[in-house]
């Protein structure tokens, strides 16, 4: 308790240091002395270094990428080099990077928690927007531990531009962007403005407004099955299928609005924004055949009680299926301060609060409610170099309190409180660069039950040395040891999740997930070649999963235990500038996992492909990508094999200049051309296919 008060007070004093020398800068801005501001950076990562000075370098999705990408974050960053997306039709996705999902792969809006309710379930948005991102970056190695522990396949950092850090150069600046998409005539507009008020204040306003139909999909054959109580416990169930064009229920429309006002300085900035979301979108797939499933102790009841009638897939009604009302709103507060005191280089503090609600709906009535309630506040302090070593220390505190109501409620209200305190160290040692990270976490979980409430701690390090032994190449080495503590959902689940097609039971009495992590990289970088392998493997000794205890037909008894598990896989590219104007690359990827020698559930495939880049003169530039992801034949019990296939995705853009320093961009990208079959292991629905041929056609205006 000495401790989260402690850590309170400290951020509330971080959030209020520019202020003190408020008096001292508004005299110099009355005597003319304000100056030009620099640039201020600011991503997940606090050392402001190349990505070459990195033992695993991150990764970086640029804004003109996002722009051409899908609207959830795991179909925006599908298409790198180690990610797939679990795809829950056009409303939800989370990444899975190198074979894992979940909460072992953390989601941050601009380095904080998202708190929403994305990791209970496959078919909850994660709250980010990719439209609006500035970049999104995928952080590997010791980097981590600054955020989150657990997260050996790396985080997802969605860094946005809501609270202005710099004033604009002419006073304002801005972008507009209006998308069409054939495959779910989706109609996407985006717009941002930041503007100066006064020589030192500048507000930020942005927002994104889409609708989407159900999207189409090639030689699609939906089996629709009916169910018919004869009397007499006898019931008789009939099948029958039917080609459709379109996916049912994977509609999906919302909008985001974000308002943000910062006031900058010559020694940083203070500021705070305030953002509202709205969501709608449907789950397909989400069937209610199982609704009577019930366990008595080990084994599943799925006989029907009560009076006669039927019952059947609830997406055959006549009013549509099940679908998805969300609201989230969130306030965030976000400070930098540079030479905050003696021994320090700057000072970051940032807190937000985040009230969220869902509601899953069939025919307008309302079966189950989410809610949360999350804190999130977090102090980074980045000291002056000591014998050489650069780095910073940090404390962060993390408050969420979950409610679920209605048909799903999985369990009882519950409140998980988090307290950490993390550093990152590096330092150059000859032709030899190593960074080290720490995490130390302690978290508490209040059940609203007779449940035993739970209260344990966990530590994590990671190490990374890179060693440049000749011009032009690079060998790096990471090894951690990873501890995460289980999620409330993890503990005390007792209930239907129909989005999974389970009855899952917790287990109060499970232990921090351990695991010991190494990974080998070998970089080449030169003028025309870059080539660049990693090879990694991760072993847990505490894996926490869903084992199946009992199934009927799909329906399944899960009990959250822990086991012996293994992941291991390979990713590589290559690339070569034949000229100045064209670049061909050859990349693939591969994962296997294994839990106490079985495998594991939702493990992608491999991948291998080559992509041809263009940058033409006056303005034009161009890719065509083709790559073929193989059969996933090594499925888990309870999954069936699927099907590989093969994109085809080609682009063509054009960047130009309306008036002076004012540009616009107009692309065409054609999707999926051969029109083949997707399915996605990765998702829980795979057995439903992703969207056909599609084009997508785009224009872009800044000013």
């Amino acid at each position: 308790m000495l401790f989260k008060k402690k850590l309170i007070s400290v951020s509330i004093f971080a959030s209020m240091a520019p202020f003190a020398f408020a008096d001292e800068v508004l005299t110099q801005s009355k005597q003319g002395a304000v100056q030009q501001l620099d640039t201020i950076h600011v991503q997940a990562h606090p050392l402001e270094q190349s990505a070459a000075d990195f033992a695993v370098a991150d990764h970086i999705v640029s804004q003109k990428k996002l722009a051409e990408r899908g609207t959830t974050i795991g179909d925006a960053l599908a298409d790198e080099l180690g990610v797939y997306s679990n795809q829950y039709g056009s409303g939800s996705s989370r990444p899975v990077i190198r074979g894992q999902d979940g909460p072992r792969v953390k989601v941050l809006q601009h380095a904080s928690e998202t708190a929403d309710v994305s990791v209970l379930s496959p078919d909850h948005a994660v709250t980010v927007d990719p439209i609006l991102a500035k970049q999104v970056e995928i952080i590997r190695g010791p980097s981590t531990l600054l955020y989150s522990a657990g997260t050996v396949g790396g985080l997802v950092n969605v860094t946005d531009q809501k609270i202005p850090t710099q004033m604009p150069d002419k006073g304002y600046e801005g972008q507009v962007g209006l998308r069409y998409n054939s495959g779910s005539d989706e109609k996407l507009a985006s717009a941002g403005v930041t503007a100066a008020l006064g020589d030192q204040f500048a507000i930020r306003v942005e927002g994104t407004k889409r609708k989407a139909n159900n999207y189409i999909a090639p030689d699609y054959v939906h089996e629709h099955s009916h169910e018919h109580d004869l009397g007499n416990g006898q019931h008789e169930k009939h099948t029958e299928y039917v080609k459709e064009r379109r996916v049912d229920n994977t509609f999906a429309e919302g909008q985001t609005v974000n308002i943000g006002g910062s006031w900058i300085h010559d020694r940083g900035f203070a500021g705070l924004s305030y953002s509202r979301r709205e969501d709608q979108y449907g789950l397909p797939g989400h069937s209610h055949e199982y609704e009577n499933c019930h366990p008595h102790g080990n084994t599943l009841d799925c006989h029907a009680h009560g009076a006669g009638g039927h019952t059947h897939d609830h997406d055959e009604e006549e009013h549509g299926g099940p679908w998805v009302d969300l609201k989230s709103e969130r306030y965030d507060l976000r400070t930098e301060l540079f030479e905050p005191f003696a021994g320090f280089q700057k000072l970051r503090a940032h807190a937000s609060y985040t009230d969220y609600k869902h509601d899953e709906l069939e025919e307008n009535e309302v079966l189950t409610t989410f809610k949360s309630q999350g804190y999130d506040a977090r102090l980074e302090l980045l000291h002056n170099p000591i014998a050489d070593w650069e780095g910073g220390i940090g404390a962060q505190y993390n408050r969420q309190k979950l409610d679920i109501s209605g048909e799903e409620s999985l369990m009882n209200p519950s409140t998980t409180e988090k307290w950490s305190l993390f550093g990152l160290e590096h330092k150059q040692f000859g032709n030899f660069h190593v960074e080290l990270g720490l995490r130390a976490d302690q978290q508490k979980i209040d059940i609203d039950s007779t449940q035993k409430d739970y209260d344990d701690y966990a530590i994590s390090y990671s190490g990374a040395v890179n060693w440049e032994f000749a011009p032009d190449y690079k060998l790096s080495f990471v090894a951690s040891h990873q501890e995460r503590l289980p999620l409330a959902q993890e503990l005390y689940a007792n209930g239907k999740h129909f989005a999974t097609n389970t009855y899952e039971r917790g287990n109060e009495n499970l232990d921090a997930e351990k695991s010991n992590n190494v990974e080998l990289g070998l970089h080449y970088e030169a003028d025309q070649l870059d080539y660049h392998v990693h090879v990694y493997h991760n072993w847990y000794d505490s894996y926490i999963y869903a084992a199946t205890t009992d199934s009927h037909d799909n329906f399944r008894l899960v009990d959250y235990t822990q086991d012996k598990a293994k992941f291991y896989g390979v990713e590589a590219e290559t690339g070569y500038a034949v000229t100045d104007q064209y670049k061909v690359s050859v990349f693939g990827d591969y994962v296997r996992g294994k839990i106490d020698g079985a495998n594991a559930p939702r493990v992608p495939s491999g991948r291998l492909g080559a992509k041809v880049e263009a940058d033409f003169t006056d303005g034009w530039s161009g890719l065509a990508e083709y790559y073929h992801v193989f059969k996933q034949d090594k499925f888990a019990a309870h999954e069936q094999e699927t099907q590989g296939y093969n994109m085809v995705n080609v682009g063509l853009a054009y960047a130009g200049q309306y008036a002076k320093d004012n540009d616009y961009r107009v692309y065409f990208k054609a999707n999926n051309l051969l029109d083949d079959q997707v399915y996605s292991h990765a998702s829980f629905l795979s057995n439903i296919p992703q969207v056909g041929r599609n084009f997508t056609v785009g224009l872009e205006f800044g000013f």
